[in-house]
């Protein structure tokens, strides 16, 4: 792939006197519009005062590159081409903005801001819940996974609540042999937990049963099935579950989550977040 000629960040430490090639694999990389938006939103970077620890060494743009190539590329940390910081630096940084829950910040901060520019409340007030079942590699750990015996997947499965637009509100990984309706008692406690607002879920007919009574007894949630009939053959549209399956599909574009390759259930969580952060943001840069 062709590389573009190296430009000048102002944000790199030291000021302009260390550049870095900007856009260099297309499908990944940050471009200036992004870069705007989401350099406001990084944590504060380390040794701000002066003291306290060694200042950060390299660009944090190129840092970003470098994780949103992983997730969209679905390779290795050590498999990061030498144009990128070491691979050991971009795996500590990744792991210290999970620790600090940053990714989750940044995220939610760009879903607020597609909401506001539609025209919407930041909060809001339904969602659509589902979930996706997908093998697990040999560095997913024992006890974190499972067989999804009517999918047939050794693994995890990450169950999700989107909005009535498709931008993520809630996800809990857990191993695939959890039944839908038993994540989502999870998935909607968490929902509640950030959005008081939300008073309507739809879902489909694996979710029914004891978690609608629970839902609307205890979270004062009204859950709506929304059934395929019976005598429906091949593909077709459902009413409200369609939005949610293409929140599904965004992510599957990124390769790091088509496999689970994350030891740890959270770290998978924080990939999910990581490509609808890359999402959000070309689409804001659009705009």
């Amino acid at each position: 792939m062709p590389v573009s000629p190296i430009s000048l960040c102002p944000s790199c430490p030291g000021g302009s006197t260390q550049g870095h090639r900007c856009a260099v694999y297309p499908s990944s990389s940050v471009t200036d519009a992004q870069w705007a938006i989401l350099e406001p939103l990084l944590p504060p970077p380390g040794n701000t005062r002066g003291h306290g620890g060694r200042p950060e060494k390299h660009c944090r743009r190129t840092v970003l590159d470098a994780i949103f190539y992983v997730v969209r590329g679905g390779i290795a940390w050590r498999q990061l081409p030498s144009d990128f910081p070491p691979a050991t630096t971009v795996y500590a940084i990744f792991t210290r903005w999970v620790a600090s829950r940053a990714w989750r910040r940044i995220h939610d901060a760009l879903r607020d801001q597609l909401r506001v520019g539609d025209g919407r409340s930041p909060l809001p007030t339904a969602a659509v819940i589902d979930s996706q079942s997908v093998k697990g590699a040999d560095t997913v750990h024992g006890p974190t996974r499972g067989f999804d015996a009517g999918k047939k997947i050794n693994g995890r499965k990450r169950h999700i609540a989107v909005d009535t637009g498709g931008l993520l509100l809630a996800i809990v990984v857990t191993a695939a042999s959890i039944q839908d309706r038993d994540g989502a008692l999870r998935l909607v406690t968490t929902l509640r937990a950030a959005f008081s607002t939300i008073t309507l879920l739809w879902a489909d007919g694996g979710y029914s049963g004891r978690m609608v009574a629970w839902s609307k007894s205890v979270l004062s949630l009204t859950v709506q099935i929304v059934k395929r009939s019976d005598d429906t053959t091949g593909f077709t549209v459902l009413p409200r579950r369609w939005v949610v399956e293409r929140t599904l599909g965004w992510i599957s574009r990124h390769r790091r989550c088509v496999r689970d390759y994350e030891t740890r259930p959270d770290h998978h969580e924080t990939m999910i977040h990581i490509a609808m952060i890359a999402v959000m943001s070309r689409r804001l840069a659009r705009r």
